[in-house]
């Protein structure tokens, strides 16, 4: 939610042309190299290693293991960071070739990208923190350490803008105040649990290469999803100023149910799963499985309906003031509109990869964003260079969010084909019943919705507060139908008790 806020405030002080497009794509490389090196592959192959050696070798051997990752992590995102300031000039032309257009644009974009490429370090330690604190279920902490960067961000746009010659400057300062704030907290918690981590470096540690190994392929599966970004990154630098930001604000809208649904359920089920798998209970397994789905799809279900319909006027409401203008409302809906296709699957990503992680099985997920990568950039020039470009020239940014949706539904599907083969998921009792329960309340109050929805041109026209009076009437409406539907339809809180 302070992310939104965060997003909300950026549009307003910044906008969405040349330098706001410079800063998203400085932004989105040091956070490309994050799921590499924290979130993403590191935490795959981490997590279920370290609830391993907790349940197994005891806290004195786990202690040892948090020492010589961390101490390799360090001295190798020392060495990655540093390099990533020499090339940032190099790795700017190459990801965002479409700058040059635009003169200034690729040299602002370069020293943003060297302001905030330490970042990297800060928020991959955060992540290690991250992970011990989830293996001994201490969830709040990693939880809200986010938060932390979104202020520090927020603070930037308002407060420190107005002193920096390139204002745009101010808010990668943030962004590099963010994380040492989030890796100061995480630290300190680990430190309190008695596993605050200490130099010790050992390459040979039999766990170090378990995890190594492990993360081989995670790292593959990991860069096909960063790959497939920084490609449609580059397609909409050609396409001119504002055209990165609006991909971006749409895709942080899309973040919003994914992050509070998929990543929350994906961060509390993996160490979850490793434990059903070292206590070889498959039954467990494959019952908890079932239940994150059931229970992501009951928000997901609405949330995608919810985006496709009202997605103009989510984008005025939260985005239209100041610097951001009823133009770039009308090219960041449509995009908002092509995201929210594969919001559920997006979600289901979340809960369905870890199932294979905590296998200790990275290899599967990699060989299945392989051929996503391949069919997502086929989309792309489907709808780029075809379909968008002879029907919709204008929206052609939207093209490449909706090839991202389309790819993850089929990465969805393949997980979730992959684990049931296996016999890793066996959906359970009464899953046609909940499905035709949950379809019929969305259709009923989409209806209801798309019914009472004024135009878009009265979204971008009409004063701030009657905007936001009618947003909230008509979420308040869907959700009454919504939720009333599922009652008259026999559904109850009490279905979804574990």
């Amino acid at each position: 939610m302070t992310g939104l806020v965060r997003e909300v405030i950026s549009a307003k002080v910044f906008g969405a042309g040349a330098a706001n497009d410079a800063f998203e794509v400085a932004f989105q490389l040091p956070n490309m190299m994050r799921r590499l090196f924290a979130e993403g592959a590191f935490a795959q192959a981490f997590v279920p290693l370290l609830a391993e050696y907790k349940g197994q070798r005891g806290e004195a051997a786990t202690h040892t293991l948090i020492n010589r990752v961390a101490t390799l992590q360090l001295l190798a995102l020392l060495l990655v960071t540093v390099i990533g300031i020499i090339a940032a000039p190099f790795l700017i032309t190459i990801f965002a070739s479409g700058f040059q257009k635009t003169p200034g644009k690729t040299l602002l974009a370069t020293q943003l990208l060297q302001i905030m490429f330490p970042y990297l370090l800060f928020i991959s330690l955060t992540a290690l923190a991250g992970g011990v604190m989830n293996i001994w279920k201490k969830f709040a902490i990693p939880a809200f350490t986010p938060v932390l960067l979104n202020i520090c961000m927020i603070a930037a746009s308002l407060w420190a803008a107005p002193y920096f010659k390139e204002p745009i400057h101010a808010l990668a300062w943030g962004v590099v105040a963010g994380g040492i704030a989030q890796m100061s907290l995480q630290l300190y918690a680990v430190y309190k649990l008695g596993m605050f981590p200490r130099f010790d470096f050992n390459f040979r540690d039999e766990g170090l290469r378990r995890m190594l190994k492990t993360m081989g392929p995670a790292l593959i599966g990991v860069s096909i999803a960063q790959i497939s970004l920084l490609i449609n990154t580059n397609y909409a630098s050609f396409f001119g100023d504002g055209s990165v930001s609006w991909l971006k604000k749409a895709d942080r809208l899309m973040e919003l149910p994914t992050a509070l649904l998929g990543v929350a359920i994906g961060t509390v089920i993996l160490p979850a799963l490793g434990e059903l798998r070292n206590e070889k209970n498959s039954k467990g397994y494959a019952g908890l499985l079932d239940y994150g789905m059931r229970f992501a799809l009951i928000a997901t279900l609405p949330a995608m309906a919810v985006m496709m319909l009202l997605a103009v006027p989510m984008v005025a409401t939260l985005f239209e003031r100041d610097a951001f203008k009823a133009k770039d409302v009308l090219q960041t809906g449509p995009a908002v509109a092509a995201y929210a296709v594969g919001v559920i699957a997006l979600v289901w990503i979340k809960i369905l990869a870890p199932a294979f992680y905590a296998q200790q099985d990275t290899a599967t997920p990699v060989k299945i964003g392989i051929r996503v990568l391949l069919i997502t950039q086929l989309f792309n020039a489907l709808f780029v260079w075809f379909v968008f470009d002879r029907y919709a020239p204008h929206l052609k940014h939207a093209a490449l969010a909706l090839s991202t949706s389309l790819g993850a539904i089929l990465n969805a599907w393949w997980l979730f084909a992959g684990l049931k083969a296996r016999g890793l998921y066996v959906p359970q009792p009464r899953w046609s019943r909940f499905a035709w329960q949950l379809a019929m309340a969305t259709f009923l109050a989409t209806l209801v919705v798309a019914i009472a929805r004024p135009s878009d041109l009265w979204w971008v026209n009409v004063a701030e507060l009657p905007r936001i009076a009618m947003l909230a009437a008509l979420f308040g409406l869907g959700g009454a139908a919504y939720l009333g539907t599922l009652y008259c339809f026999g559904f109850r809180l009490r279905d979804l008790k574990r």
